[in-house]
């Protein structure tokens, strides 16, 4: 009746069992030791360098890393970067870190966020104000992996293909000919998994989610047969998980209405196909190809030209009288 689906790094498989123990307490037959209240329940993973459901961003992807490289040029991430210079410069003076950029801030942060979290001494040039600011560039980088710039382009390119995969699933699971037994279906990854996922659902609230957060889908048949989805999202421990609902349809969204209002009546998930270029890209790549192609046609030409117009060279022809000598 469940499934669960880790990636395989080892916090996420820890999390998944941490939560399989929780929910699901040996009871009856299912105790095989009156002193240990836990029972083995599967968790299933595929190694990292095949993963392609979980782990986001998906690479290598040519088109994904052409619309990240246009949203480094984009308005909002070069002021962004401008408005911050400064700050940036300050943090990689006292880290050390020759880099630091608003990619690669949330490392920092990180690291100083769990270092508070163990009630560790901050260094001293880590002040409120401080944390703060690396708290909100650190969300802004978290929005870049899918947002800010074509961010439904994105979506179809990374979180599309986890929300296509559950879409199947929830269809799957409200075929009653199919007789589904399955009731849950967990996966257990990254805050970038949720990103991503929520990107394409266009319910992402702009702030990098917490460590145990948790997006839930849940399916409901109706009284008049018909089946409709709602989502929570469960992002902090003492308080109840909040309804989320998705552009185009009310919380408890009919099932085909909460397909259509993502979908956009769009081919969903794309394919990480090379690079696609511009009409005037690819002209001017063909007029360079045609140029080199034209040269060597005539450098070719000239070599043939020059050999057929070159007199013919001395040979020594013997007479008569030298061979009868």
């Amino acid at each position: 009746q469940i499934f669960v689906r880790s990636t395989d790094c080892d916090r996420t498989l820890m999390s998944a069992e941490a939560n399989l123990a929780g929910l699901y307490p040996p009871e009856g037959q299912q105790i095989f030791n009156p002193n240990i209240s836990w029972q083995p329940i599967p968790v299933h993973t595929v190694p990292e360098s095949e993963e392609r459901l979980l782990k986001f961003p998906l690479t290598p992807c040519p088109r994904y890393e052409q619309l990240q490289n246009e949203t480094r040029h984009s308005a909002d991430y070069i002021n962004k970067t401008k408005e911050n210079w400064q700050f940036l410069q300050m943090v990689a003076n006292e880290t050390g870190i020759r880099d630091v950029s608003l990619e690669s801030i949330w490392s920092v942060y990180d690291t100083l966020f769990c270092e508070q979290a163990h009630k560790m001494d901050l260094p001293v040039w880590v002040t409120p104000d401080v944390m703060t600011q690396l708290k909100q560039l650190k969300d802004f980088g978290f929005e870049f992996l899918f947002g800010i710039h074509n961010r439904v382009e994105k979506a179809r390119l990374q979180g599309g293909v986890l929300l296509d995969h559950i879409r199947k699933n929830l269809t799957k699971a409200a075929n009653l000919s199919a007789h589904q037994n399955l009731k849950l279906l967990a996966y257990s990854a990254h805050d970038t998994t949720l990103v991503a996922l929520q990107m394409a659902l266009d319910v992402y609230n702009k702030i990098q989610a917490p460590y145990a957060s948790c997006h839930l889908f849940e399916l409901y048949q109706e009284d008049d047969g018909n089946f409709s989805v709602e989502m929570f999202f469960r992002n902090e421990s003492g308080k109840e998980p909040f309804p989320l609902t998705i552009p185009g349809c009310q919380h408890k969204c009919p099932l085909q209405s909460w397909t259509r209002a993502w979908q956009k009546g769009k081919a969903w998930t794309m394919p990480c196909l090379p690079l696609v270029f511009s009409l005037a890209e690819l002209f001017v790549g063909l007029a360079v190809c045609g140029s080199i192609l034209l040269l060597l046609i005539i450098l070719l030409l000239t070599v043939l030209f020059r050999i057929q117009s070159q007199p013919p060279g001395y040979r020594h022809v013997s007479n008569e009288g030298e061979e009868h000598a």
